[in-house]
């Protein structure tokens, strides 16, 4: 009598099992960071959207990034009365793939990708009258980082991204330069 217990028992756990679906895991996520940067303007905020990809590998994660910065600055001297002020901004967007190991809590990651950014310089009250320029151009970027998971759906992240231009007129202001991110995702 004993052993048709057990056996109902292991074929109803067993039904159970094949029936219950698996844990999913999130496929998307979106983030806000600030960044700092040697170059001016030196602090910004930026955006991510992340979308995971090939999620049956176990321990590695892949997936594509989609990312914009936004870096503003105004600066203003005033001489004899009269003031001078210049409005420096900064923007950036671009596409990447990354491959990140999770470690448990933490999951470091790298990637590397492709974008574009704009430089807007705005002048007035200057002697010579006021001006604009804006310069484009495109850049690859690599970055490094790593995600902590405090909770399945945030988590906070530090990563550095390194990005370098070969457009002429970006010669003496974003050759290559890299910054330091910090931020928090949602996962979803």
């Amino acid at each position: 009598m004993n052993i048709k217990k057990c056996i109902t028992a292991l074929f109803g756990v067993l039904m159970l099992a094949t029936v219950t679906p698996d844990l999913v895991q999130a496929q998307w996520s979106i983030g806000a960071s600030y960044e700092i940067r040697s170059e001016d303007p030196q602090n910004g905020f930026g955006a991510r959207i992340e979308r995971k990809i090939l999620t049956g590998l176990p321990l590695v994660q892949l997936g594509i990034r989609g990312h914009f910065s936004y870096f503003s600055e105004e600066n203003s001297l005033s001489e004899g009365g009269v003031t001078y002020s210049a409005d420096v901004t900064n923007y950036d967007y671009g596409l990447a793939a990354t491959g990140g190991v999770n470690l448990g809590m933490l999951t470091p990651y790298v990637g590397l990708g492709l974008g574009a950014t704009t430089f807007d310089v705005s002048t007035q009250d200057l002697p010579g009258g006021d001006f604009d320029t804006s310069d484009s151009g495109v850049f690859w970027n690599t970055f490094a980082g790593a995600e902590l998971s405090v909770t399945p759906i945030i988590k906070p992240f530090v990563e550095y991204r390194f990005q370098q231009t070969d457009e002429p007129q970006f010669a003496t202001e974003f050759d290559a330069n890299g910054r330091l991110i910090f931020g928090l995702s949602l996962s979803f």
